[in-house]
């Protein structure tokens, strides 16, 4: 199965080359002279690197062997980060740098994506929103409000985040994952 460039849109997973990339911006340029064109931006699944290439118009491109399985996460090791599959209970072992982006937010039992290429782990899909409990952080002074300032707090995963100056250790806190920023406090 290939795509051709009128398919083209921003998330968009295509290959190139035998790597899976996902489409980060596109544009269709129709000169005054010659034929039509596309001026793509992609990120590489695997290593996240961007790389920028201009495809003819109508021009194919294959489309990824990806497979994308809910896990979730056991605990960490010496030899990895352990997770085990929701539906068949099949345990697997990924690397540092398989879960890179993810080891912040990684706390047991938690329900991640596992994103497979070629039957292969190159990425973890978090949840968007996280609740993590504080564990340090500078004692809240009396008076300061939401719109105060901020200060660092260290979460029950190990990442430190901006909270605002009302946060105390204990609190439970809403982190976008994506971002790394502070949501709301839950109660």
């Amino acid at each position: 199965m290939q795509y051709s460039t009128a398919q083209f849109r921003k998330g968009l997973k295509i290959e190139i080359a035998g790597e899976p990339l996902t489409i980060v911006d596109f544009q269709h340029v129709k000169p005054g002279k010659g034929g039509a064109f596309v001026r793509t931006k992609m990120k590489s699944l695997i290593t996240g690197n961007t790389l920028e290439k201009t495809f003819r118009s109508g021009e194919k491109v294959d489309v990824p062997n990806l497979e994308e399985k809910n896990m979730s996460f056991l605990y960490q090791d010496d030899t990895g980060y352990w997770f085990m599959d929701s539906q068949t209970y099949e345990q697997m072992n990924l690397k540092e740098e398989n879960v890179s982006e993810a080891i912040g937010y990684l706390k047991e039992n938690i329900e991640v994506g596992i994103l497979f290429h070629n039957d292969k782990p190159i990425g973890i899909d978090l949840p968007m929103f996280m609740e993590l409990a504080v564990t340090e952080t500078d004692p809240g002074v009396r008076g300061n409000t939401a719109s105060g300032g901020s200060k660092p707090a260290k979460l029950e995963t190990g990442k430190t985040i901006q909270v605002p100056l009302f946060i105390n250790e204990g609190d439970t806190v809403k982190v976008d994952t994506r971002t790394d920023e502070y949501i709301e406090r839950v109660s």
